[in-house]
């Protein structure tokens, strides 16, 4: 067993590279089914879930290859339409398989995904819309027989929230479905926008990405093409907070300032200097002392990101004053709260609400992993806590950080990954 160990204290200075956004590559991944030549897709990140979403791909009868940052997809030989309730087992983000398989096959078997357990996150809405698309889907023994007997066939359709998933699946089934698709209250994401855009290059007519209705005209066939995957606005936010907590100065590269347009007034509020400039570089300094941001409230995009909440409440643990987080996306997504406690932290969680007052320090001890972004937000609180602290079931954090004790140790900080 693999775990991270630092020794926290220590001002971080110097320039980061954010890698490709993993909740972009995936989904795009899954699209290239639908195209019947060749996909390169460039920035595509080096993780443990982008390794399971080409495991798929294989098993499906595809062709995977990694060349640097690049991974290409050979589809031509695509023969299986269902996939093992082992692959489906290793993430979340797997159920965007049945779309693009249904979009490129009319037909397919899978179980239900696996991932992080932040609570219950029902694929309810993805089923309901597949089926207003013509596709009948019989759930029997965990698994999902899905079968459009007299093809696919575009419809309008009204999400009663604005689930990402569920607006991707939509997507890769309409793509080349029979007649036009209107999805209303989709999810605006930046990840849905670079679908769309991959989409349309390799021949599809999607437009409305990043708006709350998005229209689709199904066309017969997808061929592939070049595509470069979006900056991860996530690890870009954890940099964000990387620096700000150890009152560090940082230059983040191949960032997409807009996309982190939530996250930047509260790190100002609390007395960070932030600007963008050049192509895609992103300035952060922390003055030595931070003050708390009042409330903090997790909402579909372009509201704050639940996947950064986390990785904020373990730097506001460290500020002067008290901030109110309100969970507002999944039930159960406090299950760092308990980890960052034993590192010192005031943390009362009541429900969805989570309270913190911030602490002058913070002590190194020895943490678990428990989810994606909450294993994340023990690595931010490490660096600042005095003494050694070490994480263990880092594979959580393998699934969505490329290297990330090497990038950190890049401006400074004493992290290292043992066995």
């Amino acid at each position: 067993m693999q775990k991270l160990v630092i020794q926290g204290g220590k001002r971080l200075e110097g320039e980061l590279v954010v890698h490709g956004a993993k909740n972009s590559a995936l989904p795009l991944l899954a699209a290239t089914i639908l195209s019947q030549t060749e996909t390169t897709l460039h920035n595509c990140p080096e993780l443990s879930d982008v390794d399971a979403a080409c495991r798929i791909l294989s098993y499906l009868g595809c062709k995977c290859s990694r060349e640097g940052p690049s991974v290409t997809v050979d589809t031509s030989g695509l023969i299986n339409f269902d996939v093992p309730d082992s692959l489906m087992r290793e993430m979340r983000s797997s159920i965007v398989f049945l779309g693009a398989i249904m979009g490129r096959l009319g037909k397919c078997r899978l179980s239900f995904p696996g991932g992080c357990e932040l609570g219950p996150r029902p694929i309810d809405l993805h089923l309901s819309a597949l089926r207003k698309l013509g596709v009948e889907i019989h759930e029997e023994h965990g698994y999902l027989d899905c079968d459009a007997p007299k093809g696919l066939k575009g419809g309008k359709i009204t999400l009663s929230f604005p689930s990402v998933g569920a607006t991707e699946n939509i997507m890769l089934a309409a793509a080349t479905a029979k007649g036009d698709t209107e999805i209303h209250n989709a999810a605006r994401e930046p990840e849905i926008m670079d679908l769309a855009e991959f989409l349309n290059k390799c021949g599809a007519k999607i437009s409305g990405a990043g708006e709350s209705t998005i229209y689709i005209s199904g066309v017969e066939k997808l061929s592939g093409c070049y595509h470069s995957v979006v900056p991860d606005r996530i690890v870009t936010t954890t940099y964000l907070c990387c620096g700000a907590i150890t009152r560090g100065e940082l230059i983040i590269s191949r960032a997409n300032y807009s996309n982190v347009a939530s996250i930047v007034p509260l790190l100002e509020h609390m007395g960070c200097q932030i600007y963008a400039y050049g192509e895609g570089n992103i300035y952060i300094k922390a003055r030595k002392n931070l003050k708390a941001v009042p409330t903090v409230r997790t909402m579909p995009y372009p509201g704050f990101p639940t996947d950064a909440q986390a990785l904020i409440m373990a730097l506001c643990s460290t500020v002067d004053g008290t901030s109110v987080f309100v969970e507002n996306i999944f039930e159960n997504r406090y299950k760092h709260v308990n980890e960052l406690i034993r590192l010192g932290a005031s943390i009362k969680v009541e429900g969805r609400v989570a309270i913190v007052e911030g602490v002058k320090k913070l002590s190194g001890a020895s943490l678990e992993a428990t989810d994606l972004r909450g294993g994340a937000s023990l690595v931010v609180a490490g660096l600042f806590a005095e003494g050694t602290t070490s994480i263990t079931n880092i594979y959580h954090i393998d699934r969505g950080y490329e290297s990330l004790e090497k990038n950190l140790r890049q401006i400074g900080a004493n992290i290292k990954r043992i066995n």
